[in-house]
């Protein structure tokens, strides 16, 4: 689809791409405001969930197990928050929504990365919006690695 971000991603916006299957892409998110945030992204343009074949359904299924283990494995995650929000694209005036799925670990003790801690300061609750947390690059790549390895296996 001409008009979609996700339809046309291009090398660099691959670079943090964690795992490829048959109907589904995961990226490590930009936004690393959870350690390990991670957006599986359906590999054909579709606008919502309840356009999914069976099969995307089955095959997302195992990613959601995969990614759970892979989160709590690598990175100590003790559990995951999933979301499906399509409302940022509703802001445009012609929405062209392109199914997404985001997955927050979350974390009730501190993990470090290259000598660095980060805490969940909102463990036990919903997720915070916009938190705006950066993390160095190094940490980010440590974390792309990890997941990747993990994953590819």
């Amino acid at each position: 689809m001409d008009n979609c971000d996700w339809c046309n991603l291009s090398e660099e916006d691959k670079q943090f791409q964690v795992y490829e299957s048959k109907s589904w892409s995961v990226f490590l998110s930009d936004e690393q405001d959870y350690i390990g945030r991670c957006i599986l992204v359906l590999n054909r343009h579709c606008n919502s969930l309840s356009e999914l074949t069976d099969d995307e359904w089955d095959e997302l299924r195992n990613l959601i197990c995969k990614m759970e283990a892979c989160l709590k494995t690598v990175l100590g995650a003790t559990l995951c928050n999933w979301s499906c929000l399509m409302n940022n694209f509703y802001k445009e005036s012609a929405p062209n929504p392109h199914l997404h799925i985001h997955v927050r670990p979350r974390y009730d003790k501190p993990i470090v990365l290259n000598g660095s801690t980060y805490t969940d300061s909102e463990f036990g609750h919903h997720y915070a919006l916009n938190k705006g947390a950066v993390i160095p690059v190094k940490d980010k790549e440590e974390v792309f690695s990890r997941l990747k390895g993990w994953l590819n296996c």
